[in-house]
């Protein structure tokens, strides 16, 4: 199962704060809206997202259609077909992607211990 690029959505407190301390890390800016309250950062093959006021826990996130730069990937398995094999097997869906659809959509699922896991197409 090909899920696309991964990443760590965390929840911040301080963006600004925490946009400095990654810096440190390494990590230098890819994407995002600091005036938004969120920033997507990366340190070689390593991305994060930090988000100010939008999620209440650390959300571990796939992007089908994208690699590690945010670029459009010639073959990937559309969200709402990951959705579907997902289904299938048993996985509970805490939201869904309209089966429906095309294009940009996205589902929420949780592991055996809570952790949110995010898979969201954006083309």
């Amino acid at each position: 199962m090909k899920l696309g690029a991964f990443s760590a959505s965390l929840t911040v407190k301080d963006i600004h704060a925490s946009k400095e301390f990654y810096e440190k890390l390494g990590f230098s800016t890819l994407g995002g809206d600091i005036t938004q309250n969120w920033l997507i950062m990366k340190n070689e093959s390593c991305v994060i997202g930090l988000f100010q006021g939008m999620f209440e826990k650390n959300i571990l996130t796939f992007n089908p259609g994208w690699n590690q730069n945010a670029e459009n990937l010639d073959s990937f398995t559309d969200v709402r077909e990951l959705q579907k094999e997902l289904k299938a097997k048993g996985i509970k869906m805490l939201t869904e992607a309209d089966e429906s659809g095309e294009g940009p959509g996205s589902f929420m699922i949780e592991d055996p211990d809570g952790n949110p896991i995010l898979v969201d197409q954006h083309r």
